[in-house]
């Protein structure tokens, strides 16, 4: 579904990602661990289009999208769930949600997307009418969530879901995520809680000062040393 290879990625003259490869298949959940300033938001902003690589090749569904806009990227079917939920915070959550159907013509269909949400979170129906920057961390999160499944994405890019987050809601998080890729959407995520990260992933990719320096599954990379040591505190 999603194939990346060689990127590399700048901010100026400094390379935050370096000839950077990794997979996607249709209906999995691959996370990207490893510590601050590994690489992961960076590679997640390239493959949505914020941040156009230096060099290498992203493509989805066969088509070369290393080039292409947000929107186009957002219009294939990927949408991006950003670090700090990034919710618009003077418009309503209406509004918000509003935001992440806007390149949708079917209004029928977004309507009962939009019901099908509000059933979800009951809590977006109640402060539908009220600016999203009110909203609690957790709430935000919820909406930040619903803003991008509006979009009917294939597959989503999470980046630090848990990030601020009560206990209790950070479990609530994981299990919502867990439902999407149940619905058969596709998820790549980015996550700091990287025990919590790999127990929900089929595959992983540990990066490392912008490099992969190891791939597998959850399972087995639970059960690496390395990374026991490194990430999980073990």
């Amino acid at each position: 579904m999603l194939k990346v290879e060689g990127l590399t990625c700048r901010y100026g003259k400094v390379a935050a990602v370096r000839e950077l490869s990794m997979d996607v298949n249709a209906g999995e959940l691959v996370s990207l661990i490893g510590a601050n300033g590994a690489g992961k938001t960076t590679t997640l902003k390239s493959i949505s289009g914020v941040l156009p690589p230096a060099s290498g090749r992203i493509t989805f569904l066969g088509e070369d999208i290393t080039r292409a806009t947000p929107k186009r990227i957002l219009q294939l079917g990927i949408a991006h769930c950003p670090e700090g939920r990034r919710v618009f915070p003077y418009m309503s959550v209406l509004e918000n949600l509003e935001m992440g159907s806007y390149l949708r013509s079917d209004s029928a269909e977004v309507a009962e997307d939009m019901a099908k949400l509000f059933e979800r979170f009951p809590i977006l129906h109640e402060r539908r009418n009220q600016a999203a920057g009110t909203l609690s961390g957790g709430e935000q999160q919820m909406l930040a969530i619903s803003r991008a499944l509006m979009s009917r994405p294939k597959l989503v890019l999470f980046d630090e879901p848990s990030l601020g987050l009560a206990p209790n809601l950070v479990e609530r998080t994981f299990e919502i995520i867990k439902s999407i890729r149940a619905q058969g959407v596709t998820v790549v995520m980015v996550e700091q809680n990287a025990y919590a990260a790999l127990e929900l992933s089929d595959r992983a990719y540990v990066l490392d000062q912008g490099r992969v320096i190891m791939t597998g599954t959850g399972a087995e990379l639970l059960n690496n040393p390395h990374v026991k040591a490194a990430y999980l505190g073990a």
